[in-house]
């Protein structure tokens, strides 16, 4: 009874110390799988994603903050530069690129802008806040653009590695069993196998595969260019995003309104408006000029296209350096005037828009020339109906005291009347000219020393001229006609009409490089849809007749449907060399030696 109780006692203990033995193992086995921090006396894990445990101490904190910063940061490296998001980014930029389109840009037509702002007082300030008026300088327009340069460097960087690595090494040997391949075609042959294989060799060679021996077996593999033009379409969007970088921080562009019989020099004084780049010197100027000799204009004269223009043609003189030759030759529209600049780019000057100067002789109250030339009008419509204004500054009245005088005036090269319109031009050629006049006379508000418009006239500080009923003095005049002031103050003569030409001068470096880079891109997209990368091996060996077993198999890197006739080509290219055995239909099931095992590779 002792003995059992004994025995008894010894089961139950042994029971309690496999019980705790079964807790540790699930205890330890637990302990690897619960997600909750694990704790120890070294350190304590805290929730991150990349930090790990966090020791005690400033260190501590320290070494697990480093950790999480870089954790986080090559997360993000990794997803920028892949090629989802440079797509992303490339899709974001081109829609981005369309409220420049369709928003009148500041650095375009500030014209325009404030015609926008005018019409549109409460849209206005919210495009003001989004940056829709400066689209291609705005802070998210440039984020996107300088992310995707960042994503497309860090695309290829990697990929030109890897793809110089493909280059530099060979073909993978032929799989085990050729037959499972797509494409593939056997025949027996009394040629040896070293034969069979010395010829496909060749064979591939001139059909410029890269290719080599292998055990059994010749691999070989074409179509590399196709990854060639994936990097050069990525190359060549880098390009144009340097060119286009470049272009507008170095540009310059102005723009210049010459009478017929003047000149312009490239000098910043020159141009009637500018504008330039960040990184624009003025100091970079070229030196070159032109003058305006003449220009044609030819418009429609019957039809339902009537008015429309038929021709615009300026004759330009121009001269590049500070004494180099003076040159004859015409600005067209479409068809610019390219100037040499520097090493990177040329000046392009560009016709842009034509209309009329009235020429005027003014004399004073003392019968003096007061002014005397050619004022441009602004055309308001597509008939040349312009407007514009004749200021003159140095006058005196008919009692020798100084004074000013302004003139509003309206000029039609073809003039018209009627009670809808009034006063009008029907046609853009100088047919029936006639230039209509207001007169002022007081301060022109040039003497404050603030900038005007020339073609506006401020009237707050004058007084309009009155005839001696009491009404407000208006004449129209022909060309040659004069128009008396009254109470003797002077006259004003219209001598006849001169053409204006505007031109706008462009300096925009990198234009070149851009192209290259369109270029390069449409290659480099033609070449990687187009070409396509395939392998083919060719596997010759003994059969257990004595006779050569060959066999031939293709695979391509993506779906071809040319495949199929290519390796037909190429086993009828090689068969000469390797002539099929004639009636050997009891070869069909005799299966070809197979290499042993670990030979050869999987496709």
């Amino acid at each position: 009874m002792a003995e059992s109780e004994t025995q008894t006692g010894t089961d139950a203990a042994a029971a309690v110390t496999a019980a705790a033995r079964e807790d540790d193992e699930l205890g330890a086995a637990g302990s690897q799988l619960s997600t909750a921090p694990a704790q120890d006396d070294a350190g304590q894990a805290v929730p991150g994603s990349f930090g790990g445990v966090r020791r005690p101490g400033v260190r501590g904190r320290l070494g697990w903050l480093g950790r999480e910063v870089i954790g986080w940061a090559r997360w993000f490296w990794r997803q920028l530069t892949s090629m989802r998001v440079a797509l992303i980014l490339l899709f974001l930029l081109s829609l981005a690129s369309i409220p420049g389109s369709l928003v009148p840009q500041t650095g375009v037509d500030p014209v325009k802008v404030e015609e926008f702002r005018a019409a549109h007082e409460t849209l206005a300030p919210v495009y003001d806040k989004l940056g829709l008026f400066e689209v291609y300088t705005s802070v998210w327009f440039s984020a996107i653009y300088l992310l995707l340069f960042i994503s497309l460097i860090g695309c290829i960087v990697p990929r030109t590695w890897q793809f110089v690595g493909q280059l530099r090494g060979r073909p993978p040997a032929a799989p085990r069993r050729l037959t499972q391949l797509p494409v593939y075609t056997t025949w027996r042959t009394e040629a040896e196998p070293e034969q069979v294989l010395a010829a496909a060799r060749r064979m591939l060679g001139s059909r410029r595969f890269r290719a080599h021996t292998t055990g059994d077996a010749v691999a070989a593999e074409k179509g590399y260019l196709r990854e060639v033009g994936n990097l050069a379409f990525h190359i060549a969007l880098i390009v144009m995003l340097v060119a286009f970088a470049a272009g507008q921080l170095w540009k310059s562009e102005g723009g210049k309104l010459i009478v017929d019989g003047d000149g312009f020099s490239n000098t910043l004084t020159q141009y009637d408006d500018f504008k330039s780049g960040g990184l624009f010197d003025s100091d970079t100027l070229a030196p070159f000029g032109f003058s305006l000799n003449g220009f044609d204009a030819s418009y429609e004269r019957s039809g339902p296209q009537k008015g429309t223009p038929r021709e615009f043609r300026a004759h330009v003189t121009y001269w590049e350096g500070a004494d180099g030759p003076e040159r004859a030759s015409t600005i067209e529209v479409n068809e610019p005037l390219e100037v040499t600049g520097d090493t990177f780019a040329s000046y392009k000057v560009f016709l842009i828009g034509h209309g009329y100067a009235p020429v005027v002789t003014v004399k004073d109250g003392q019968g003096d020339i007061a002014y005397q030339g050619p004022v441009p009008f602004l055309p308001q419509d597509g008939n040349l109906t312009s407007v514009g204004v004749i200021k003159v500054p140095d006058y005196r009245d008919k009692d020798g005291e100084k004074d000013q005088l302004g003139f509003q005036g309206r000029f039609t090269p073809t003039f018209a009347l009627d009670e809808v319109r009034g006063p009008h031009s029907s046609f853009p050629a100088l047919d029936y000219p006639v230039l209509s006049l207001n007169a002022f006379h007081g301060s022109l508000g040039i003497d404050s020393g603030l900038p005007q418009n020339v073609y506006q006239l401020d009237t707050r500080k004058m007084e309009q001229f009155k005839d001696p009923s009491g009404d407000f003095f208006r004449k129209a005049l022909r060309p040659g006609e004069t128009m008396t002031l009254p109470s003797g103050a002077g006259s004003l003569t219209f001598d006849g009409v001169k053409t204006w030409a505007s031109f706008q001068i462009s300096y925009r470096p990198a234009g070149g490089l851009a192209l290259g880079g369109a270029v390069a891109a449409l290659m480099g997209l033609a070449a990687s849809l187009f070409i396509q990368r395939r392998r083919v091996w060719v596997r010759a060996r003994r059969g257990d007749d004595g006779t050569t077993v060959v066999e031939m198999a293709g695979l391509g890197r993506s779906e071809s449907a040319k495949l199929p006739e290519e390796l037909a080509d190429l086993a009828v290219t090689l068969q000469p060399d390797a002539p099929p055995i004639e009636n050997a239909a009891a070869e069909a099931d005799d299966d070809p030696a197979e290499p042993a095992e670990g030979e050869g590779a999987r496709a």
